[in-house]
């Protein structure tokens, strides 16, 4: 999709805040280049003006809190008629701003930073949101017009322009961004079996996701409680087009990323569950933890990766008891115990019926690992119904407060018409990394069956509300 100064796009945003692009050593003011800037002011000018401009300058300067007081005493009064963009810095968009009052019309230049809050009365109609981290705009694109684009969002979304959000994407996309948020196109996920080439794009973007999460954990900059969810159709338990296999070799691939830096990584699924006669594992995980150990790992004599499992590759299930910690051995022909470095738990989930959950067994395992990475593969850790309501009374929200401790460091997740149907797909739900942007995607047709695309349409640096979500989407 190429988007030009005569298309639809997105928005802009403020606040004083340290800027998370260090100046190059010859220019010190520079932001965007020549061919990004031009674009970008001529892109807003012409296409924004209503839906992001206008509450921008309302929002984030002096105008707006002037608009509220002169207004107080004879409405509409002081009205801020038009809005436009004149520069963009590295921390500030200039505008300038036309402003009618009686029967004169003036214009005022006024400086909206980019990481801005609501000025004095304006926060009860646009409630602020947290300022981007700059750490996390750094580690995610060091290019500048990524930084502009996120920064640009969040000012979006604190003044409703959530349409706007997912225009701002594409031109970071167009003008030479690293593609934050962009997906394949043509990936046809409603074909079963899935192209092996589509897999193995899922399991590349999981297996990295994974591994900068664990090197961010090492470096204390990111929890060592973490989560991911993949859940494209061959995925999802609750279709008919759910694949066991496609599981373990998304759980080997991530394995295998994450050993080939020479850590350690237990891959774990949970055991029985209940008491006496009614025990039982979830009918997803049936049989999982025999397939684990006798899928191809190439691990043999003389193959890619001889002898991973067993010494970077094992296999356990949950609870505390699954922990190895590093131990000297007593003999001396004996090697000595080396520990777990990453956990990989695979669908961890609660049973229907049951009266136990799993999170007892999981957060022991958890406390046990100490600051090691822990990463849940497709959790459900929500409860479900039991006879005696063990699962729906006692303990709730403790056991709400340890699902939500867990972070999202990789998210693909359809989103279908309605709940009951799977055909077609209307689009979907991702985050690419652990300090990447949720991005909402709509899933178009080509003309002429040509293929299909993943047109970006929302985002924001939070899991997005539903309601919003759906508003973005064309009908």
């Amino acid at each position: 999709i190429i988007l030009s100064t005569a298309t639809a796009f997105s928005a802009p945003r403020p606040t004083a805040a340290a800027s998370s692009v260090a100046p190059t050593a010859d220019d010190n003011t520079s932001y965007l280049n020549k061919e990004q800037l031009e674009f970008s002011i001529a892109y807003l000018n012409e296409h924004h003006k209503t839906d992001v401009l206008l509450p921008f300058v309302k929002a984030f300067s002096d105008l707006g809190t002037t608009a509220i007081k002169k207004n107080a005493w004879i409405g509409g009064s002081y009205q801020i008629i038009d809005a436009s963009i004149t520069d963009i810095t590295r921390d500030e968009l200039h505008i300038d701003a036309s402003i009618k009052q009686g029967e004169k019309i003036k214009t005022e230049s006024v400086k909206v930073n980019l990481d801005s809050d609501p000025v004095a009365g304006m926060a009860r109609t646009y409630p602020t949101l947290p300022p981007c981290n700059p750490i996390h705009l750094e580690h995610a694109s060091k290019l500048p017009i990524d930084n502009f684009v996120r920064r640009m969002n969040r000012l979006c979304n604190i003044v409703k322009a959530f349409a706007a959000t997912g225009k701002m994407i594409q031109l970071g996309v167009q003008m030479g961004g690293k593609g934050v948020g962009k997906l394949n196109d043509d990936m046809y996920l409603n074909q079963i079996p899935t192209n092996r080439f589509v897999r193995k794009y899922f399991y590349d973007m999981a297996s990295d996701a994974a591994l900068d999460a664990t090197i961010l954990c090492s470096e204390k900059q990111f929890t060592n409680r973490m989560k991911m969810t993949v859940m494209f159709p061959e995925m999802n338990p609750s279709m008919d087009s759910y694949r066991i296999g496609t599981l373990l070799e998304l759980a080997r691939s991530i394995a295998i990323k994450l050993a080939e830096q020479n850590l350690r990584v237990r891959v774990c699924v949970q055991g029985s569950m209940g008491v006496g006669i009614f025990t039982g594992v979830p009918k997803q995980l049936n049989g999982v933890h025999t397939l684990l150990q006798r899928m191809d790992w190439e691990s043999g004599p003389g193959e890619q990766n001889e002898g991973m499992v067993g010494d970077y590759v094992r296999f356990g299930l949950v609870g505390k008891e699954h922990v190895i910690n590093a131990k000297k051995s007593e003999k001396e022909d004996e090697p000595d115990v080396e520990q777990d470095d990453v956990f990989l738990i695979i669908c961890p989930q609660n049973m229907i019926g049951l009266e136990s959950s799993i999170i007892g067994s999981l957060s022991e395992m958890v406390d046990a690992a100490g600051d090691r990475p822990v990463i849940l593969l497709n959790p459900d850790l929500a409860d479900k119904v039991s006879a005696q309501g063990q699962q729906s009374i006692r303990g709730r929200q403790g056991r709400l407060d340890f699902a939500a401790s867990f972070e999202t460091i990789y998210q693909f997740q359809n989103i279908y018409y309605s709940g009951t149907s799977y055909f077609p797909i209307l689009g979907s739900v991702v985050k690419l990394g652990p300090f990447e942007p949720w991005v909402a995607h709509q899933r178009r047709d080509l003309m002429n069956n040509e293929g299909e695309v993943y047109l970006p349409v929302y985002a924001s640096e939070t899991a997005p509300d539903n309601e919003v979500l759906m508003s973005t989407f064309a009908k």
